[in-house]
């Protein structure tokens, strides 16, 4: 007998006296339900999840600001574990029912009347959702703003004007040319036609003097 007592690590004490302390605040919950209000009852056994999750609540990093970990204490006491996922008690005042609010409605992670398979499902949902925000991080991150030491740009240098061929500038010149003999003729056309018209006009009055 006193080897087999011998063989009892601390550990174990301590673990064994852990359910037991624990077992024993389920007892008084339980006999609650009947002197104490159903609130207090829900109450007791939430604080009761929260105690047996301390330990991984301390293991999260304490820059990581997406969880809640809190109790809150309204008409339905809850258990928060972050914005969106909390655990609560049951209609039945005896049932842990671990939920998470999504776009599509409630959804139902873990329900048990025992503390320890909520625990493990609370414990599974926080470790995804740490790898989760883990790979986010890194990723490759494109800056989006102007980087300090880029050059700034100079002033655009000028067009370089492009080179009139010899032959394009001959043949301009030979338009100007052609032009301006094509207005001396229709100059001259139109001073013989002017000048017929008035010998026309006045071809009754000068014929007798012809």
């Amino acid at each position: 007998m006193s080897e087999m007592h011998d063989k009892i690590s601390p550990m174990d004490a301590r673990r064994r006296l852990g359910d037991a302390i624990r077992g024993a605040q389920v007892a008084a919950a339980d006999r609650g339900d009947v002197v104490i209000d159903m609130k207090e009852a829900d109450l007791a056994r939430i604080e009761i999840l929260a105690q047996d999750l301390q330990p991984v609540f301390d293991d999260v990093p304490a820059d990581d600001e997406q969880w809640d970990f809190a109790i809150s204490t309204g008409l339905q006491p809850r258990l928060w574990i972050d914005a969106t996922a909390h655990v609560m008690m049951g209609r039945d005042r005896r049932t842990y029912r671990f939920v998470r609010d999504t776009r599509l409605g409630r959804t139902v992670l873990a329900e048990s009347p025992e503390v320890k398979p909520v625990s493990d499902a609370v414990t599974t949902y926080i470790a995804e959702r740490i790898v989760e925000r883990q790979r986010m991080m890194e990723g490759e991150r494109i800056s989006l703003r102007p980087e300090a030491d880029a050059v700034p740009p100079g002033p655009a240098a000028p067009a370089p004007q492009p080179a009139v061929a010899p032959a394009v500038q001959l043949r301009q010149h030979r338009s100007m040319a052609h032009d301006f003999v094509n207005a001396v003729i229709w100059l001259l056309i139109g001073a013989f036609a002017g000048a017929g018209a008035l010998l026309a006009f006045f071809w009754d009055r000068l014929s007798p003097y012809f």
